[in-house]
């Protein structure tokens, strides 16, 4: 078989029917958390002003460098298509004025994203995320909520092994020192970083802590660590987080390589990952942390937030390895039949009737055949069919018939929901 002329763009991936159900569920699993601790949904546009992202992602990030789709409009304005939630929500409540509302602010997110990345498996370059943002309060208690919120989802999905990874980088009081302890010592060690490494050391050096490379792994293993830096402010920021996490029984690790690499991270930062049989790592499904100087990057005044967002596509690749159970489409335990041009023509009115009832119908139009009808209701599973032909059309009438039996009645057609109804409760 040849290929079809058109195919998805690289990156890119359709979401069909089967996998539907999984989007629905992670959704809704996430919407019923965040109702319950007070978030409220926002959209932002998937289009937005390339400066936002540089100047708060920052210019010498992966994301920025190598990683946005950029555009330009006819009035050459520079656009780009979102790469991340956090600087559109920030740009959003300061737009909105939503300083003005008491706070903090809690807002809740799902949609597309877009990275131009090298494709791989289960990573794409438009794909899903759904995240939180709180935003207006600086109390270590709210590091925890925003962790809280995202493993509560991810829990209640029926992912098993979840471990939280916590880290402090610092504020801009005590972070500049790590930052100079670190480079000194990377300097020191440069051949023994990967070519992209070095590149980092100059530009972006708490990015090296990001690298996976095995020879810079081992090059790390004896790097200065951030909470050794910490002023007391943060040390005390990171204990009360600590302890909250405590209380809560959430398994955490403290990991002193995880930096967050986003210009706007302050304090916290942390990823939920997975961990398999054997303590083998299976890779983040969420991450976030604090970011008490995106507001005053753009524009605003300084606000305390934090916030955090896990990848959809990454969860549906784990639910279905851990064989988790969705509901697709529900088995319609009613099946509408119909012969004739008369009886189809009623059809619709009727059908109609029941979806306003709240009785889920199956249904086969495109067939005339009888036969043809009553083998799609046994696929389906249905255990009742509605029969409506021409006899019945004429006189208003329609047929129930019992499929496990095969036994059916004669009804009128004013009293089938009532019928109808009662056939189900004694299911």
């Amino acid at each position: 078989m040849s290929k079809p002329k058109f195919q998805t763009v690289t990156g890119m991936h359709d979401i069909l029917p089967q996998d539907q159900a999984y989007y629905d569920k992670i959704q809704e699993a996430a919407k019923k958390v965040f109702a319950f601790y007070d978030f409220e949904k926002i959209d932002t546009p998937i289009l937005e002003d390339a400066n936002l992202f540089i100047k708060s992602v920052g210019e010498n990030t992966d994301i920025v460098e190598k990683e946005m789709f950029t555009l330009k409009t006819k009035g050459k304005d520079s656009l780009v298509l979102r790469p991340e939630g956090t600087a559109s929500i920030m740009r959003a409540y300061l737009e909105h004025g939503f300083v003005s509302l008491p706070q903090p602010v809690r807002l809740w997110y799902y949609g597309p994203f877009f990275r131009y990345e090298k494709p791989q498996a289960g990573r794409y370059r438009q794909f899903n995320q759904f995240g939180v943002e709180i935003i207006g309060e600086a109390d270590p208690i709210i590091d925890v909520q925003t962790i809280l919120v995202m493993y509560s989802v991810l829990s209640d999905l029926g992912l098993k092994g979840l471990m939280v990874k916590v880290n402090s980088i610092g504020d801009d009081a005590c972070r500049p020192l790590y930052r100079k302890a670190l480079i000194k010592y990377l300097r020191e060690k440069k051949s023994g970083l990967c070519a992209e490494c070095q590149k980092r050391l100059k530009v972006n050096p708490l990015r090296v802590l990001d690298c996976k490379n095995e020879k810079c792994q081992e090059t790390l293993a004896t790097a200065p660590q951030s909470v050794d830096y910490l002023c007391e402010e943060c040390k005390k920021h990171l204990k009360d987080v600590l302890e909250y996490l405590d209380e809560l029984k959430i398994p955490y690790c403290l990991d002193s390589r995880l930096v967050r690499g986003l210009d706007y991270y302050s304090r916290t930062v942390f990823e939920i990952e997975l961990t398999r049989e054997g303590g083998i790592s299976g890779g983040a499904l969420a991450g976030g942390g604090r970011y008490d100087s995106l507001s005053k990057m753009l524009g605003g005044a300084e606000t305390s937030a934090c916030g955090a967002a896990a990848g959809v596509e990454r969860i549906i690749a784990e639910m279905k390895e851990n064989k988790t159970k969705v509901s697709f489409s529900p088995v319609p335990e009613i099946f509408f039949a119909q012969i004739g041009p008369l009886a189809k023509k009623k059809s619709l009115p009727i059908l109609e009737d029941l979806r306003k009832a709240g009785i889920n119908v199956g249904e086969a139009f495109g067939k005339d055949a009888l036969k043809a009808q009553l083998g799609k209701a046994s696929r389906l599973g249905s255990k009742v069919v509605l029969i409506l032909g021409q006899r019945e059309a004429l006189n208003n009438m329609i047929l129930i018939r019992n499929m496990q039996t095969a036994k059916q009645v004669e009804v009128k057609q004013e009293d089938i929901i009532k019928e109808v109804k009662n056939i189900l409760k004694e299911k």
